[in-house]
């Protein structure tokens, strides 16, 4: 049976694999310009993915990342890249050492998310550009046949992270730690397939296992998703917030 770990990377797979989130990504280093020979982070990097992908673009691309499983993959996908145990908010690097920070689907894990835009500032140095990404987590989008109890799971699950509405607060958050030009896009991503029900499970199941649910509305809910997929009638929109800013 696939570890905890081992089922998040297999999500994350997927989901990075997509087209539209190969989209999302290259167009967050096209706001972050990278360019040969500069210095950027990939705060929260996971297996590495985006790393690998800057690297190939030119730049000295830095994985950093809490977890030691998550870097270890990294480095095994990845051998010969730049991989660092790091806190967003106690990053690995010298005060103005990065030309460029980027931190996807990172800030609604973190308790205070200005602590890690404050720590993205020091690492830049004057004229670096910061590209924060991630999913309002108060803000999916499930067709169903139980929308009082769609209400109830995705509301639940946002309150049982740190900070699940930071992806909305992404240019205030920027602009308070005293980057200029900050703009923001929203690209949603939208499901229509089976591919959304791992997706959904996972919503539901920590409802189930926080108690905000019963079991019963949780199959209930489910089984009408499953149900939807199979007919090809399935519909699952994830708003993605893409917000920038420069250091002056």
């Amino acid at each position: 049976m696939p570890t905890p770990i081992e089922e998040l990377i297999a999500l994350l797979d997927a989901h990075d694999a997509k087209p539209d989130a190969t989209r999302l990504r290259a167009r967050s280093y096209e706001l972050l310009d990278v360019a040969p020979g500069m210095p950027v982070a990939d705060v929260g990097c996971g297996t590495g993915r985006a790393v690998a992908e800057m690297a190939a673009l030119g730049a000295r691309a830095v994985g950093v990342d809490l977890s030691e499983k998550m870097l270890a993959m990294a480095r095994d996908r990845f051998a010969g890249g730049d991989f660092r145990l790091g806190d967003a908010t106690a990053l690995p690097f010298r005060d103005g050492e990065l030309g460029g920070y980027r931190a996807d689907k990172v800030l609604h894990a973190l308790p205070e998310p200005a602590a890690a835009v404050a720590e993205a500032w020091r690492v830049l140095s004057p004229g670096g550009r910061a590209v924060l990404c991630g999913q309002d987590w108060d803000a999916f989008v499930v067709d169903s046949a139980h929308p009082e109890l769609t209400r109830t799971i995705v509301h639940a699950r946002a309150d049982r992270l740190p900070s699940p509405r930071a992806a909305r607060r992404y240019r205030n958050l920027l602009l308070d730690a005293g980057f200029r030009d900050a703009a923001v896009e929203v690209h949603t991503a939208v499901l229509t397939d089976e591919e959304a029900l791992p997706v959904l499970a996972n919503l539901v199941e920590a409802c189930r296992t926080g108690g905000d649910i019963t079991g019963e509305e949780a199959d209930a809910w489910l089984a009408d998703q499953r149900e939807r997929a199979a007919r090809d009638r399935l519909f699952l929109a994830l708003p993605m917030v893409l917000a920038s800013a420069v250091k002056p």
